[in-house]
């Protein structure tokens, strides 16, 4: 039975400090991750039910939530772009053939 080993509390008023402001910042990051994989499962789910103008306006918000979440560092640059690119390219297929 392996479980983990209780953490000590820091000794010094910085330490006590910095272990406040993580739980803060953890919090704060979690909920932005969460923002996030809400709303590129929002615009996945509209491109699968087919709904091309629900799938556009949602793809519009995504793309600002995933910018913002990006720029703090919570996600890399990078994994936004892929994001934002894979979705745009599910979205337009979905414009093209509904047309």
């Amino acid at each position: 039975m392996a479980t983990k080993p209780k953490k000590k509390n820091p000794r010094l008023a910085s330490g006590r400090k910095r272990v406040r402001q993580d739980v803060k910042i953890n919090a704060a990051n979690t909920s932005l991750r969460s923002k996030y994989r809400t709303a590129v499962k929002n615009v996945e789910k509209a491109v699968l039910a087919g709904d091309k103008t629900k799938a556009t306006e949602l793809f519009a918000k995504m793309q600002k939530v995933v910018d913002t979440v990006a720029d703090k560092g919570i996600f890399h640059k990078n994994k936004a772009a892929r994001d934002k690119s894979r979705l745009a390219a599910k979205v337009k297929t979905l414009a093209t053939a509904a047309a």
